[in-house]
């Protein structure tokens, strides 16, 4: 399965990292935080990817040409977009760097990386920003099973406060910040590639989240695959601390290959 990655926002809720470089290069340990999301899709045999740059596109590609991992690529020399890993110890990925503008929403980037993507039945997509320790082949499952348009993973968002249990004034239980009940949206979506003649376009503007997987639910089209394990996204420097402070731990509970 090729995988989509949104590797193109601006990172405005991250400025300290985002000013600098795009957020998907935000280090967690000695590599980004993109670096972490195709090692998790890789574990599951998916190694073909295509990001889709915007916003200091320029740094990733950097990355990819000369020190991915301590190894270095090449373009293709019948797609310059397309990446070849060369060295004995590189990672056996296919990278495809496709430059979707600086200021095109989510929608907009999706179909603008359509080229690489449209001949697949089936591809992946998330986000450059979310780490988590979700099965990928069983997401790839649950989406042959039901015949839709698209699934969604569901997950649980960490709590934003404690929670009390009390009896008759007293505290009788305290958790801070539990894991809450609800589901969100978690990215690691799959998408049969219908999907570009049916809900997208090239309007700049065209927000994945709003629009197409809006009408997507009304028509019966969207499935949400559970996952109930881990998940943390990176919006904030108090994540990427927590994200960092996982890794320093030897313990990161999204590390699930060796």
């Amino acid at each position: 399965m090729k995988t989509a990655i949104l590797c193109g926002g601006q990172g405005t809720r991250f400025r300290e990292v985002s000013d600098v470089i795009p957020k998907p290069m935000a280090p967690i340990g000695p590599c980004p935080i993109l670096w972490h999301i195709m090692k998790i899709y890789a574990a599951h045999g998916c190694r073909d990817f295509v990001l889709l740059l915007g916003y200091k596109g320029d740094v990733i590609r950097d990355f990819f040409l000369n020190r991915a991992g301590n190894t270095r690529a090449e373009p293709s020399r019948d797609d310059s977009n397309c990446l070849t890993f060369y060295q004995e110890n590189s990672e056996p990925w296919q990278v495809t760097l496709v430059d979707t503008g600086e200021k095109a929403m989510t929608g907009a980037r999706l179909w603008r990386g359509r080229r690489y993507l449209e001949g697949e039945a089936v591809f992946g997509l998330t986000y450059g920003d979310g780490v988590g320790n979700i099965d990928i082949g069983g997401l790839q499952k649950f989406h042959q099973s039901h015949g839709k348009m698209a699934t969604l993973t569901g997950v649980h968002p960490p709590g934003r406060f404690g929670e009390l249990v009390v009896k008759d004034s007293r505290v009788v239980k305290f958790q801070e910040k539990p894991q809450t009940t609800h589901y969100i949206n978690g990215g690691y979506f799959i998408f049969n590639a219908g999907v570009f003649g049916r809900y997208l376009n090239d309007r700049e503007d065209l927000v994945l989240e709003r629009e197409p997987l809006q009408r997507m639910a009304e028509a019966g089209e969207l499935m949400m695959y559970a996952h109930e394990g881990f998940w943390q996204h990176m919006d904030t420097p108090h994540e990427f601390e927590l994200l960092n402070n996982f890794w320093k731990s030897g313990k990161a509970p999204w590390k699930i290959w060796k």
